[in-house]
């Protein structure tokens, strides 16, 4: 079974999380002036990348925090897990 790193619980089954997408997505600061066409592409339009691609993932059986990773998406591979804001930070690979 994959093991994901959480920042805050340290390793764990796969099973205890959820998949939240594409991180580092910025909302729209006006998004009543959007086009809907503009709107679509803020909330469908995904880069669906090969290989190293940063994910939002949450632990849902275990601290119910939200929390970024960089994943490669041929293997499958963790690179790294880490709080969302802090980019910086090196909390646990797999």
């Amino acid at each position: 079974m994959l093991q994901i790193t959480c920042p805050w619980c340290g390793d764990r089954a796969e099973s205890e999380f959820s998949c939240g997408g594409e991180a580092d997505i910025v909302r729209p600061l006006d998004s009543d002036k959007l086009t809907d066409e503009q709107w679509g592409d803020y909330v469908f339009m995904r880069r669906n990348t090969r290989g190293l691609h940063k994910e939002q993932w949450f632990h849902g059986a275990g601290c119910r925090r939200w929390f970024n990773a960089e994943r490669d998406t041929v293997t499958y591979q963790f690179i790294r897990t880490y709080p969302i804001g802090a980019a910086g930070d090196t909390h646990g690979t797999d």
